[in-house]
């Protein structure tokens, strides 16, 4: 069970950081009223048309990191998946059914997501498709290994 806290720890600070990161990087979005429209879509869906920077919720600073500096909001991507990944294995491990279906669920999500941002016209959307293709085809082969493993007899 110590290897659990430790891993934990570990990536727990890295999505901080990465977190952090991304929020300072994002928060660029302030200075720049043009980019507003594009790339402001939660404070759009509250205020409607967004005419200063108080309008701009903390939430799009994440949209605009992805959208022009993808490095940060991709590892806290997929470092929040591994802290999920952790913590339901250390849940369910024993009810394999029931990890496995987590596991195709989450893949499932992350195609739709990529999904959603596919046709992108900056290269962090498309930095974000090709990472979310990735990371949901790495989690549906943990699904598939976890249950063959479960499986197995001996």
């Amino acid at each position: 069970m110590r290897w659990f806290y430790v891993q934990f720890g570990a990536v727990f600070t890295l999505f901080m950081i990465a977190t952090l990161g991304s929020w300072y990087e994002g928060s660029r979005i302030l200075n720049e009223p043009w980019e507003w429209k594009y790339s402001a879509p939660f404070s759009a869906l509250i205020h409607g048309d967004i005419t200063s920077e108080s309008q701009i919720l903390q939430l799009d600073h994440f949209v605009y990191a992805a959208k022009f500096e993808p490095l940060l909001p991709m590892i806290m991507v997929f470092s929040g998946l591994y802290l999920l990944v952790l913590i339901a294995y250390g849940l369910f491990r024993q009810r394999v059914r029931l990890f496995t279906g987590l596991l195709i669920t989450t893949a499932v999500m992350l195609f739709a997501l990529s999904y959603a941002v596919f046709p992108s016209p900056t290269a962090g959307g498309n930095a974000l498709f090709y990472a979310g293709l990735a990371g949901g085809l790495l989690i549906l082969n943990g699904a598939a290994l976890h249950f063959y493993r479960a499986q197995k007899p001996g």
